[in-house]
């Protein structure tokens, strides 16, 4: 870390002026259960990035409008961005099984609109910032859920690639990380005790279960980050093994992760786009 070093902000991205979506789009009956459409110029077919914002699995710390900013980028990239939100842990049906079916319900909502606005399905790109990076993750591994899971889905939307950005996808080694951002609270919050058959809910929600999850990830860190600590994106690569790969940005903290014109997002941008003319894993 440079000497110089200073962390940005959420001020210093919210005070930019807030870019609008070119559609919104509800997929349940909750005010939370909704998805913002960004749609480059043109008639399409547009390369899809489906995009899962974090604030801790808490609704009240972020929405999907803190991920205005790099959906517009992305737009401008000539990339459609379906940016999802969910019922966060502090809202009435959050937690488990809730926020969970909520990501996937809006995820697979995707599937029905695509016609309508030239949305290209062949190979859907998902990214997800910190909380939402996990989300994402999940939303690729959840065919592997058993039948018997209160999450399982016959058919879910196929997701060929993930950059999760500041992620925490193993939620048991966040719930024994008191030095993590979110603390350690929000995952008894957000997956509770064992269901009442005994289920372990981490089995049906935290990645490491479901590895290999079939799917190539790459990760995104900053050296700095204070909300995810370093060794949390070390320790999840090493068991993910060649399924992901981590890469390290110095200089950076949790903001700049989705940040447009950081170190950060540029290289994000970049395995965006590499990530859609990958011919497979």
């Amino acid at each position: 870390m440079s000497d110089d070093f200073v962390p940005l902000t959420w001020a210093d991205l919210t005070a930019r002026p807030r870019p609008e979506p070119q559609a919104a789009i509800a997929y349940g009956d909750d005010p939370w259960q909704r998805v913002d459409l960004w749609l480059p110029d043109g008639t399409g077919p547009f390369p899809t990035v489906l995009m899962v914002h974090g604030g801790c699995w808490t609704t009240s710390i972020a929405d999907r409008t803190l991920m205005n900013w790099t959906a517009e980028d992305l737009r401008r990239d000539g990339f459609a961005v379906w940016n999802v939100d969910y019922r966060g842990v502090d809202r009435p049906g959050g937690g488990y099984p809730g926020t969970f079916r909520d990501t996937a319900a809006a995820a697979d909502a995707l599937r029905g609109y695509a016609p309508k606005y030239g949305l290209d399905l062949r190979r859907i790109v998902a990214i997800g910032h910190s909380a939402g990076g996990h989300l994402a993750l999940w939303l690729a591994g959840r065919r592997r859920l058993p039948s018997d899971s209160p999450l399982w889905c016959a058919t879910p939307l196929a997701i060929a690639h993930v950059v999760a950005c500041g992620a925490l996808p193993d939620l048991e080694a966040v719930a024994a990380s008191p030095d993590n951002g979110c603390g350690i609270d929000v995952i008894r919050d957000l997956v509770g005790a064992p269901d009442s058959n005994g289920r372990d809910v981490y089995a049906d929600t935290s990645i490491p279960y479901l590895l290999p999850i079939g799917v190539r990830h790459d990760l995104v860190n900053g050296r700095e980050d204070r909300i995810v600590p370093y060794r949390l994106a070390t320790d999840y690569a090493a068991k993910a093994g060649d399924e992901a790969i981590l890469h390290t940005v110095p200089d950076t903290g949790h903001v700049e992760l989705v940040t447009p014109g950081t170190a950060a997002w540029t290289v994000t941008k970049q395995l965006i786009a590499a990530a859609f003319t990958a011919t497979g894993r």
